[in-house]
């Protein structure tokens, strides 16, 4: 019992971990877009590891843990997506990447 309250933990901090970074990618992305991504991404892991943990703290709670998680995996990628393009139709640029070489266009002469 005490191993599965261990493990628990460690899920715990691994989605408590996933969900930092995720918090440190909207803060320091560049555009909308970007910290879309990054938010979207992290907390639907760091979320998932919760779950995870809360299988093995309380197994009794196994249906409903797998229910929140299925409907967090269905929902934050649709959500994501009609926000990003919620943005774009309403003329959010992107980061300015005029400098990178690999996104200038043919032809285009180096400054």
């Amino acid at each position: 019992m005490i191993v599965m309250k261990i493990i628990a933990f460690v899920f715990f901090f691994i989605g408590a971990f996933f969900i930092f970074v995720g918090t440190l990618g909207i803060v320091r992305m560049p555009d909308v877009y970007n910290k879309l991504q990054a938010g979207t991404k992290a907390t639907t892991m760091g979320f998932l590891s919760v779950c995870v943990g809360l299988i093995f703290f309380e197994p009794a709670w196994i249906i409903k843990a797998l229910v929140i998680a299925g409907f967090v995996v269905l929902t934050n990628p649709i959500g994501s997506h009609a926000l990003a393009r919620a943005a774009k139709n309403s003329g959010l640029p992107f980061a300015d990447d005029r400098d990178k070489p690999s996104l200038k266009k043919d032809g285009e002469a180096k400054k």
